[in-house]
């Protein structure tokens, strides 16, 4: 990747020149697109952004994204396997909430339209797990790249039509979203286009903004686009309504979990949406489809590196196991004296998740097993617990609420300088940075999807816990970017 790797040179040397001029700037774009976090009240907090780019040659992406494509469609067989077989289809739906588990147990998830495989990068790509629920930040990501590119554009007085031009070349995970969407309606409706598109999230959901960015996206690609709240939802046996407004494509953009909490959909709306047959009334996308990231379902992916029989049984083409042998790291899950012994040992060496989590909140760490933060999160989990690495493997081999826990070895992923931006300026941060690539399951072509990263002062990545999203662009336009800086010195 050595184009990649001076065209990011030439940028980074440019914008830490201008690192005080350019931040604040960068930042304010970035939260007035809609780089921001939607509190349960409604309050608006913007997300800091990275100044410093992730930088990536087209050929690098396009590897990238196929492992995605193949670790998500191998992600999507191995589910299906796992609710076929009682011994495992007991532990998976055991992992899920009521209604989470009565879909999952009705209609295993074969299309979806969009996934994100979450990597860290060491010495190789690695990657750490598969979202399939709702695997959001197409906007963000979006958000992040071209405010850097107005911003950079605007200092180096570049003409609207450069900047569009830029952003073009840059390409759009919202384009790609709704390029997929599209695609997933035309397999389950043939010859039936959408008019009008519903979507579904809750009321002040974390990334209001960022749908609203989405919703303005797809209206202007050519769909008209609500966001619609599951308690809005009309009873009506012909359409997906909300007042006279009717709906052909729905996208859920909202936890089914989220769904059974008390006050979200009083009218039961959603829950018939998600039941139903999909396309009955309207295209449901994604339709439910949990169990594919839960963890121990990673955990049999790594497992059928080893394992022929798994693989064959799960129908794993060759390309899968290779993607698989290629980016998954030895995950299993944590039952048994003996692996968790094993485990206990060796702390250096390995991470704890939930099976089935989110956010960051049940992941342990041995490496950081003396730091406070793993106190903390061991705390929040397991009160009664010591904050003691064997003690939480323990612990962790008899939980068995959220599925359970998986062992996963550790990825050695050195952080790296940073600018981080927010309404005071550029703050240097020595950040971790992961990469997720975007994917699709089951629509017959491949959007053109791209990638968003996230940058935090921890090994475990995540916004809320202190980072910032780090824009992504593709070397040739990263090249141009510097060029442009270079020529206003």
């Amino acid at each position: 990747m050595s184009g990649a790797h001076d065209a990011r040179a030439r940028l980074v040397r440019a914008l830490q020149q201008r690192a005080q001029e350019l931040g604040t700037m960068l930042a304010k774009r970035a939260e007035e697109r809609g780089l921001a976090v939607t509190a349960a009240d409604g309050a608006r907090r913007a997300i800091p952004i990275a100044l410093l780019p992730v930088v990536l040659d087209d050929a690098e992406l396009a590897r990238r994204q196929r492992l995605a494509r193949l670790l998500s469609s191998a992600g999507v067989a191995m589910t299906g396997l796992a609710l076929a077989r009682p011994e495992l289809r007991a532990r998976l739906l055991g992992t899920l909430s009521p209604l989470e588990a009565e879909l999952a147990a009705a209609r295993p998830p074969t299309l979806l339209a969009t996934t994100r495989v979450d990597f860290l990068e060491g010495a190789a790509l690695c990657a750490l797990e598969l979202n399939a629920t709702i695997p959001a930040m197409q906007g963000y990501s979006d958000i992040a790249a071209e405010a850097l590119i107005d911003v950079i554009g605007a200092v180096a007085g570049a003409d609207a039509s450069t900047r569009t031009r830029w952003k073009e070349a840059n390409g759009s995970n919202a384009y790609a979203l709704y390029r997929a969407l599209l695609a997933g309606a035309a397999r389950v409706r043939p010859g039936r286009a959408p008019t009008r598109m519903a979507i579904l999230c809750r009321r002040n959901d974390a990334q209001l903004s960022e749908l609203a960015f989405l919703r303005e996206r797809f209206a202007a690609f050519g769909t008209d686009t609500d966001l619609v709240y599951p308690d809005e939802l009309v009873d009506d046996d012909d359409a997906v309504r909300v007042g006279a407004r009717r709906y052909d494509l729905v996208y859920r953009h909202l936890f089914v979990r989220r769904i059974e909490q008390p006050g979200v959909d009083p009218g039961g709306q959603a829950r018939r949406l998600l039941r139903e047959d999909n396309g009955r009334r309207a295209v449901l996308l994604n339709p439910a489809a949990s169990p594919v990231e839960v963890k121990a379902v990673f955990a049999l992916l790594s497992a059928s590196v080893d394992d022929d029989a798994l693989a064959a049984a799960a129908g794993l083409s060759d390309d899968e196991r290779g993607a698989i042998a290629e980016a998954v790291p030895w995950t299993r899950e944590l039952r048994g004296d003996e692996l968790a012994e094993r485990v206990a040992a060796d702390p250096d060496r390995y991470v704890l998740k939930r099976s089935w989590d989110y956010g960051g909140r049940a992941v342990f760490i041995g490496r950081e097993r003396d730091e406070q933060g793993f106190a903390d999160r061991v705390r929040s989990a397991w009160p009664d617990v010591e904050p003691r690495w064997s003690a939480v493997c323990a612990r962790a081999a008899t939980d068995e609420r959220g599925g359970g826990f998986v062992a996963q070895e550790l990825v050695e992923a050195p952080p790296s300088d940073n600018l981080l931006c927010d309404a005071s300026g550029a703050t240097p941060r020595i950040l971790t940075v992961d990469f997720s690539a975007y994917a699709s399951v089951g629509l017959g072509l491949d959007p053109p999807w791209g990638a968003v990263c996230r940058g935090a002062p921890s090994r475990i990545v995540n916004i809320v816990g202190g980072g910032g999203v780090v824009p992504v662009l593709r070397a040739t336009v990263a090249g141009e970017l510097a060029e442009a800086l270079r020529a206003r010195e």
